[in-house]
């Protein structure tokens, strides 16, 4: 599985976003994709195979043009960790083993 953190930013928007991310996160519920996710205070992160990411990533992208905005910037990180099973779980779990 590949793992990807996700941002979108409405370039412009002088309040709230919150709005935005919203109707970013009824895209991925709606989403006919085998994808997971997770909403953080700062991104979202997506993990599932990395065609349905990259067509999710899409997708949530023109969401705050569907809203009326002139300009989206939006912000990808991709983990894509081919020599083990990878997931949000296992890398949680990982970390945790540690503390």
């Amino acid at each position: 599985m590949v793992i990807v953190d996700v941002t979108v930013i409405p370039v412009g928007e002088k309040t709230s976003v919150s709005k935005y991310v919203a109707d970013i996160h009824h895209v991925l519920e709606n989403s006919d994709k085998n994808i997971k996710y997770q909403l953080t205070p700062m991104s979202t992160i997506i993990e599932g195979e990395l065609e349905d990411l990259l067509q999710v990533i899409k997708e949530i992208h023109e969401v705050p043009f569907k809203h009326g905005m002139g300009r989206v910037c939006t912000n990808v990180r991709i983990d894509d960790r081919r020599d083990v099973e990878n997931s949000m779980e296992r890398k949680l779990k990982s970390v945790e083993k540690r503390m």
